[in-house]
């Protein structure tokens, strides 16, 4: 069955785009909005957001996968990675000049602000899941800011991005670094999987059970191929600093396993996750955007 992905991304990245616009208020004070609209918007892959719709759509057959729930848990869980990404770049942690093809936060804008452009996105992250009104219900209000707080904590995002920190010219074995990034890239992608699914209605616990092992292999793969693009690429085609993991000596899959096994890994890393997608018995055609999504995170470029 064939599926054209770019006729389903267009439309959503549109609404994701609108909606970002519209929930980023510019006139925040002392110019943090104008800060914060420059960390988020006009730049990124935006996979998050569509993994949160794609999942929507598995769950519920919405064909078009515009919940006013998923909407906002897609725009949330961006803005968290926003965050992250504003906070990675900061020289108390990987001290980077170049994200998503510009100067990062705290270049354009300072240190202090950069801090805060991150204090305030993590915030915006939770408010727009708990809005007032009928848009989400109170119970998926409930399951969306506990799967994203625990996805963005110490259990996650944070706790990974610790251990990063602490393993610099260190030598991780296979699991020790599995687990590493399992927290600091892997919680946030498989968080948008399930996120998706509780918006899109009570998924049985088959079906979750499924689509989180689906999100686990995703996020782990989409790991192992960024450890390879650092290698392989270049700055201009990343957006970002090409070659700053070897030059910080990090642990990455490539150094541990070397290139052509990384990207071994890579594709056994995919097949997991399509695998996972079969035994959800969810229709095939439901699930379309998900394997589409996984395959353009296997041979994306940047």
């Amino acid at each position: 069955m064939t599926f054209a992905l770019a006729d389903w991304i267009n439309p959503r990245l549109q609404q994701v785009e609108q909606a970002l616009m519209q929930w980023i208020d510019p006139d925040a004070p002392a110019a943090l909005g104008q800060a914060m609209r420059y960390a988020v918007l006009d730049g990124g892959k935006r996979l998050r957001p569509l993994l949160v719709m794609a999942a929507a759509q598995a769950v519920g057959g919405d064909s078009a996968g515009s919940g006013q729930a998923a909407l906002r848990a897609a725009c949330a869980i961006e803005l968290i990675h926003a965050y992250s990404l504003v906070h990675d770049d900061m020289p108390c942690m990987d001290n980077d000049v170049l994200r998503r093809g510009k100067p990062t936060v705290h270049v354009q804008f300072g240190q202090a602000q950069a801090l805060l452009v991150g204090d305030a996105l993590q915030a915006l992250a939770f408010e727009l899941i708990t809005p007032q009104g009928d848009d989400v219900p109170p119970p998926v209000q409930a399951a969306l800011a506990g799967l994203l707080a625990r996805a963005a904590g110490y259990q996650g995002m944070a706790g990974g991005q610790a251990v990063d920190l602490a393993s610099v010219g260190l030598s991780l074995t296979e699991a020790q670094l599995r687990q590493m990034h399992r927290l600091k890239t892997g919680a946030l992608l498989l968080c948008s999987v399930q996120m998706g699914a509780v918006c899109a209605g009570q998924p049985t616990p088959l079906v979750m059970q499924a689509l989180s092992r689906f999100g686990e292999a995703l996020g782990l793969a989409f790991q192992v191929v960024d450890d390879i693009l650092d290698v392989i690429s270049d700055s201009a085609t990343l957006g970002k600093t090409a070659g700053k993991d070897e030059a910080a000596d990090k642990p990455t899959y490539v150094a541990l396993m070397g290139l052509a096994p990384a990207q071994t890994l890579a594709k056994q890393l995919h097949n997991q996750a399509l695998a996972a997608l079969n035994d959800s018995g969810l229709p095939l055609a439901q699930t379309l955007p998900l394997r589409a999504l996984a395959d353009m995170v296997i041979h994306r470029n940047n």
